[in-house]
This record gives structure tokens, C-alpha cells and sequence, in this order.
């Protein structure tokens, strides 16, 4: 049949390109293959040219199939799945890209256009490891082709094609309007499809622009050293590491970027309430990465000494099989209900895991056969050289990972062997107290280790150099600990002890290495690229360790209005409801909801919440939390935090319920009282205090001949708050009207009905508990002390990563020269 309105050509010439992609990849994995082990110089040569064709054809498939895409939601062509699935008419032009890689197909494309610009480093750069690493880099490139290859076999299908129809998943089956009275699919269905399913609420962030791009260059960045490992185990040559070491220096910076760039992202858009939640997802990239950290260091010790060229094999081996399983982790939907940003399964879980295990298993069987080539040192290192504690760091690096990604595992345990492992009550602290002994650990050693020579340091060496900085960094540690402190005894005075020790680590750690440049490279910053990464990740723990330590809620619900009910993750004690209009007090603040705004082009509600200071506290703002439909398998809205940012803290503020007024349908009970008598309502009491007659009211203006009662009464809720009220009642001649009174936080309404009994002095009341009076939302406040030293400590420490791929890639130049 000929449907009409569909734009076929796209997707013809996508398929192709993703098929010749599969098949140049390939080819270029046999042809790097042949050079690699041609003995006549002529044929390698001849082979290696071959190879860089396959790539260079590869590369063009790769760049058109994502250009191709990147079209076809701009031009918004529903007819494909992948457009419809991702993408809508009202997205705003800046998350077309987030629309990309929001599907596996386009994570798996980005992933593979930054394999095919390594590549075209990797060629220019590597001289003789060329065809070895290449010959790797172009296999994994046919391992992620299978990805969106999208063939079948039967119900079997190898990848997920991103050119395939929507007609041809069914995504229209179940809509009457697109079929004719025998239910086949109408010729101008496309005249129908009106719109798109939309990006999901998360994604709608500027982070989301830039984050994976970053992080995924990263990714693919492991597998550089990885494929050096791999020549050098197959060549049986182990010279590779002398060109490997800027590779893993930018492996470890860019990959470390990435990560936090996703903190940040969580920080900005998610309702984590921080930076870091110990989410599957973020576990899943951090441990490789600090496994490609503790290889750079043995890799270090090996160029320098000789000593652990063993353990740099094994970490790089791990390090990118580590990142084959968190995309296993990520992709297979196995963290589905244990993550809030993992992918569902698409039917791709067997070929996921055949993935990790078809570069992990040939990779270690090598290792294991090589190992007896691997040269070692018989001679046991001092324990005063610097080697000897870059060994011991990695392995307690390594041994941090490790806990990490078990405890990360359990879902995919639970799935394999059918076992019931629950999580910890409290899933944050059963990493946190583990991990803060390793910072302390990881702190001494940042701190002292670059004090100590290769080979052997004379004590009288290291008490000389490590002195000055040691006092430096216990003043200054001692003072943040008084003036500043950790206000965080939750878990017993043993944690809080061990996170002052972290504390004071941190504090070391960065003076020794600002130290480091200034008394030992006598102020090379140029050649300090290692001191600059140590003081980033430093700081990083400093920061990290005051923020959080120090981390206060500022929403305690003070007017006992519940917004939602209790959850694993929400707790209404830790929000505040706020009526709009109604001035509300927030302990440091008095805060207002002014009103909020739909905002047609990025479909999000804004609140205006603003803050004002009391108690000498000089401080005005306003803040902006959002509110977006969420339309990606969650019921409900997603929120979006918002934060002021301040030298010395932040104010991170997210809306956690809204309720737009309704018609009110709550009824007035009637309750009577004398002065000096309580009645009691659903949250607290009400005491009638007096009775005023004529008395001047701002709330009231009075005619001539009018009289004015008012019942002068304090409504005392069960959380301590007062509030005054001063129901009325007018009368002139013999007509009255009421007066009501509100309290607004309260949800209560009270009126001034009559006198019951003039001589007793006793009044009936009515009152009214509703909901429904005017606006609220509630929302969680949280302040983040001293949050920038975080985001400082990350630039600082990226910054030293690339000092040091300037370093490397100077020296390897100036080694090539000499040869020359």
C-alpha cells in the first residue's frame, strides 16, 4: 500500500548508512587486524591505509546517520518512531539534541562519533601502535553498530533500528482515527498524526544540552588506554605506555567533568535535594572512573620506576569493561525501579551484556596468558618512596570502587539468581560511612605523597619539605572546624568525628600540594599539572564535606498543613505549605508565594516565591521553581529546583505539591464560647480572648448608625504557631452582616454568627476548615553552605588533567624530535 504524507527517503538512506557503517567498521577491524601482524613493511603499510579508509568511510556513515536524525526532528517527521517517540512540535530548538539522545539509538550514535574522533587521533598521533589500538577502537565501533542495526531474526532482533516507520512498530494501532472500517491503517494516516509524544520533563534543561555530549566523550575516551593495553598484551610489547599516558590523563579529566557536569544537572533540575544521591546511574560512571584514576597512577609509577606495570594492565582492562556495564546497568532497564534517569529495556539486555563480556573475557584470558611477559621488579619498593604510596592509593581507589559497584549490583543479583537483597533503610549513609574513611585515607596521601622522591626519600627530606604545609593546613583546618564546623551528629558522634578528620585531610591535601609547587617545583606552574588535579579533588572533598555536612532544611512545616502524604522519599514535616499572598514564616526567612505563570513556550509552571531575612539577616531575593507535566511513563509533575546563589551557600528551593483553588463546598459548624472559654478544630484550638466593641479596624469601614462586635480570638495550632483572628459581626438597625475572619495557613474560616445569651456573656461561632480558599503549594527549602567550593574544585581539577595531556604530549613530541 501507498501511504501518503510520509517522507521515506530520510529513512532509506539513514539504514543504509547505519548497515555500511556496520560492514566499513568491520572491514576496518580486519584491515587494522592484518597490518598489525604483517611482517613486510610494505604490507602493513599497504593494509593500514586500507584500515583508514574503512574509518574514514565509517566516519562519514556516522556523521550522516546523526545529521540525519537531528533532520527529522526538526522537520518533526512523525512517520518514524524515533522522531515520534522523542520529540514534539513544541519543543523549544535548543533540546532537539537533548530529543537525539534521549533514546538508546542516539546514545549509542554519540558514543560512536566520539570513538570516530579519538580514532582520527589515534592515527595522526600514534606512529607504530596505529593499527593495534585502531584495530580495538574499530571493533568496539562494530559492537555499537550492532546497536542500532536493527535487524531481525524472527521475534530475535540485533539492535534497535532509529529509521524504523512508526507504522511498522504498531505505534498507531490502537487509535481508531488512523484506521478505516476494516482496521487497516488509512493511506493518509499522516494526515492525523497532529503531533509527537514529547521529550521527557527531565530532559528539558539546558544541562541536558551539554551534559552527555561530555560525558559520553568520556566514555569512549576509556577505551584508548584500554586498546593500548590490549596491543601491548597481544604485540607483547610493553613500550605502549609511554604514548598511553596523555590518553588516560585525558580520559580521567574529561570522564571526571562529565560526571560532575551530571551533579550539576541533578543539582539544577532534579528534586535530589543536593548534588550527589549515590543514584545507580551516577555510581554507574563514577567507578569507572576511579578505576581509570588508580591505572593513571600505577601507569605513572611504571614510566617512572618500572614497578606495577601488572596492576596498569589490569585497571585499564577493568576501567572499560567497568564502563560496558554501567551502559549494561543504564540501558537494560535492570535499574528501572532503583534510578530515576536509566533507560527501560528495548529488548537489547542479552546483546548489552554479550557486549561487556566480549571485551572482558578475551581481555583477561590475554592478560592472564601475557602475564609471565609482564616484566616486574623483584626488589620490593621503600616505604618512603613515592611509588610505593601511589601503589597503595590506587588499591584503596580500586578498593573504593569495588564496594561501589557491589552495592550498585544488587539489582542485576537479585535478577540473575532470583535472591531478595533489599536496600538499606538508609541507602545514602551505607555508602557515605564507608566512603569517608577512604577520603581520609586518599586526603593523607594527596597530601604527603608528592613530598616523597621515586625509589627512596630520606626522612629528613620529607620533615623538611612536609612540615611548613602540615602546620599551615592544621591552623586552617582548625579554624573552618570552629567557625564554620559540621553540623551533622545524625549518625552518632563516631561519623561526625571521622568527617572532622575528612575534614582536615581535605585541608592538607590542598595546602600540601599548593605547597608542593611553590617549595618543590620552586613555582613551575606550568610543569605542576598533578598538584593542580590534587587541589581540585581536594577541594571537591572540602566542599563536599562542608555543604553536606552543614546542609540545613529550612521548610520545617510549621503551619502542620500536610501537602502530600509521607513517602520513602518525601516527608511533609520537611515542607512547608504556602498560601498564596500570605506571608509565611520560614525560620531565617519570611517567605511569600506571589503568584506563578504557565510559560507557553517551555510548557513549565513558574512560582514566584519570594524570601526576605529577619533577625539580622540582610538578605532579599526571589526564586523561580517550576512545575512541568510529566509525560515519560510517571504520573504527575515534575520538579524543578531553583537556587540563589551566594558567595558562601546557596538557597536550593523545589515546589513539591501545588493546588490550584476549587470551588469551596466545606460548610460552617457552629461551636459556642464565652471569653476566656477554647473551642478546638481539626489542627489546633481557638481561644476567645475579649470582645470589642466599636473599636477601630482596618478591616472594617463603618456607616453612621452602624455598631461594630468583633470577637477578639487567637487560634493556637498543634505545632505551637499563633494566629490572631477577629471575626465581627456589623448591625444597623435590625439588619447585621458577618465578618469573617481567616487563617489562611491554617485552612481555617471563622465567623461571628450571635449572642447566645446576652448576661452569660456566651457567643456562637461558626467554623469552617477547607482546603480550597485560594492557591497554595508547598514546597522543601534546603541551604548548602560553602556548595561553591564544590564547582571550584571540579574546574580546578579538570584544569590540572589537561595540564597534564599538555605535558605528556610536549614531552612525547620533544622524544620524537630527538629520534628525528
Amino acid at each position: 500500500m501507498h501511504y501518503t504524507g510520509e517522507h521515506i527517503l530520510p529513512g532509506l538512506i539513514g539504514h543504509f548508512a547505519v548497515v555500511l557503517s556496520f560492514v566499513a567498521s568491520l572491514m576496518a577491524t580486519i584491515a587494522f587486524g592484518k597490518s598489525n601482524f604483517a611482517q613486510i613493511v610494505d604490507v602493513k603499510n599497504s593494509w593500514k591505509k586500507l584500515g583508514r579508509l574503512f574509518f574514514l568511510v565509517e566516519t562519514i556513515c556516522v556523521v550522516t546517520i546523526i545529521t540525519l536524525l537531528i533532520y527529522m526532528l526538526h522537520a518533526h517527521l512523525f512517520e518514524y518512531k524515533y522522531v515520534w517517540t522523542h520529540s514534539d512540535k513544541t519543543l523549544q530548538m535548543q533540546y532537539l539534541l537533548s530529543c537525539l539522545w534521549e533514546g538508546q539509538e542516539g546514545s549509542f550514535l554519540l558514543w560512536t562519533f566520539w570513538h570516530c574522533v579519538l580514532g582520527w587521533v589515534i592515527i595522526k598521533r600514534a606512529k607504530k601502535w596505529e593499527a593495534p589500538v585502531m584495530m580495538t577502537i574499530s571493533f568496539a565501533q562494530v559492537c555499537l553498530a550492532t546497536m542500532v542495526l536493527g535487524l531481525y531474526f524472527g521475534e530475535k532482533h540485533i539492535g534497535s533500528n532509529p529509521f524504523i516507520l512508526s507504522r511498522e512498530d504498531g505505534i498507531f494501532d490502537m487509535a481508531p482515527i488512523f484506521h478505516d472500517g476494516d482496521g487497516k491503517l488509512l493511506e493518509n494516516y499522516m494526515n492525523f498524526v497532529r503531533d509527537g509524544s514529547g521529550l521527557n520533563a527531565t530532559l528539558q534543561n539546558y544541562w541536558m544540552v551539554i551534559h552527555p555530549p561530555v560525558l559520553f566523550l568520556g566514555f569512549a575516551s576509556t577505551i584508548v588506554p584500554f586498546a593500548y593495553a590490549v596491543a601491548g598484551l597481544i604485540n607483547k610489547d610493553n613500550t605502549w605506555t609511554k604514548d598511553a599516558v596523555s590518553y588516560a590523563c585525558f580520559s580521567g579529566g574529561i570522564l571526571g567533568l562529565g560526571i560532575m557536569m551530571g551533579a550539576a544537572w541533578a543539582y539544577e533540575s532534579l528534586n535530589f535535594g543536593g548534588y550527589w544521591a549515590w543514584d545507580p546511574v551516577e555510581n554507574g560512571s563514577l567507578v569507572p572512573w576511579m578505576v581509570m584514576i588508580a591505572g593513571l597512577h600505577t601507569h605513572l609509577v611504571f614510566n617512572k620506576t618500572g614497578y606495577s606495570l601488572k596492576s596498569t594492565y589490569l585497571f585499564y582492562i577493568l576501567s572499560y569493561s567497568l564502563i560496558l556495564y554501567s551502559s549494561y546497568l543504564t540501558k537494560s532497564g535492570v535499574l528501572g525501579d532503583t534510578s530515576v534517569h536509566s533507560f527501560t529495556g528495548a529488548g537489547t539486555e542479552l546483546q548489552l551484556l554479550l557486549f561487556v563480556l566480549i571485551f572482558f573475557i578475551p581481555a583477561m584470558i590475554l592478560y592472564i596468558v601475557r602475564a609471565k611477559n609482564i616484566p616486574s621488579i623483584a626488589k620490593e619498593e621503600s616505604t618512603y618512596s613515592r611509588e610505593f604510596w601511589m601503589f597503595i592509593g590506587s588499591l584503596v581507589i580500586f578498593l573504593s570502587a569495588l564496594i561501589i559497584i557491589g552495592k550498585t549490583s544488587v539489582p542485576v543479583i537479585n535478577k540473575m539468581f532470583n535472591t531478595k537483597i533489599a536496600d538499606p533503610e538508609d541507602v545514602k549513609f551505607s555508602y557515605n560511612q564507608i566512603q569517608v574513611f577512604i577520603a581520609i585515607v586518599l586526603g593523607l596521601l594527596t597530601a604527603v605523597g608528592q613530598y616523597l622522591k621515586y625509589k627512596d626519600t630520606t626522612k629528613k627530606y620529607l620533615l623538611q619539605n612536609i612540615l611548613k604545609p602540615t602546620v599551615i593546613a592544621l591552623a586552617i583546618a582548625t579554624l573552618i572546624s570552629i567557625f564554620v564546623k559540621i553540623d551533622y551528629n545524625e549518625k552518632g558522634i563516631g561519623y561526625q568525628v571521622a568527617l572532622y578528620v575528612a575534614l582536615y585531610m581535605a585541608v592538607y591535601a590542598i595546602v600540601g600540594n599548593i605547597g608542593y609547587v611553590f617549595v618543590v617545583l620552586k613555582g613551575k606552574v606550568k610543569a605542576a599539572g598533578a598538584s593542580v588535579a590534587h587541589v581540585g579533588f581536594a577541594m571537591i572533598l572540602l566542599g563536599v564535606l562542608l555543604s553536606s555536612g552543614n546542609k540545613k532544611l529550612l521548610s520545617h512545616n510549621t503551619t502542620g498543613i500536610p501537602g502530600f502524604e509521607k513517602s520513602k522519599t518525601e516527608d511533609p514535616a520537611e515542607n512547608l505549605t504556602l498560601f498564596k499572598g500570605i506571608q509565611t514564616d520560614m525560620g531565617k526567612y519570611d517567605v511569600t508565594y506571589i503568584g506563578d505563570t504557565m510559560n507557553n513556550e517551555d510548557h513549565k509552571r513558574y512560582f514566584q516565591i519570594a524570601f526576605k531575612g529577619k533577625n539580622g539577616i540582610n538578605e532579599a531575593f526571589t526564586l523561580y521553581p517550576d512545575l512541568i507535566k510529566n509525560n515519560k511513563g510517571v504520573e504527575g509533575m515534575g520538579a524543578n529546583p531553583s537556587s540563589k546563589h551566594f558567595w558562601n551557600k546557596d538557597v536550593f528551593v523545589y515546589v513539591s505539591a501545588w493546588k490550584h483553588a476549587d470551588d469551596d463546598t466545606a460548610s460552617f459548624m457552629p461551636g459556642e464560647l464565652k471569653v476566656g472559654d477554647s473551642i478546638f478544630y481539626s489542627n489546633g484550638y481557638m481561644i476567645l480572648n475579649k470582645v470589642d466593641v466599636n473599636k477601630a479596624s482596618d478591616r472594617v469601614v463603618l456607616k453612621p448608625n452602624e455598631l461594630l462586635m468583633a470577637l477578639n480570638m487567637t487560634a493556637v495550632s498543634k505545632e505551637g504557631g499563633r494566629y490572631p483572628l477577629t471575626p465581627a459581626v456589623v448591625v444597623s438597625g435590625d439588619n447585621a452582616r458577618s465578618i469573617p475572619d481567616t487563617v489562611m495557613s491554617q485552612g481555617l474560616v471563622v465567623r461571628f454568627n450571635k449572642i447566645v445569651d446576652d448576661k452569660a456573656g456566651k457567643f456562637q461561632i461558626g467554623i469552617k476548615e477547607s482546603q480550597s480558599m485560594g492557591d497554595m503549594l508547598t514546597l522543601k527549602a534546603l541551604e548548602f553552605p560553602f556548595i561553591n567550593v564544590v564547582w571550584v574544585g571540579v574546574l580546578i581539577m579538570v584544569f590540572g588533567f589537561l595540564m597534564s595531556v599538555g605535558q605528556n604530549f610536549k614531552r612525547e613530541n620533544s622524544v620524537q624530535l630527538r629520534k628525528v
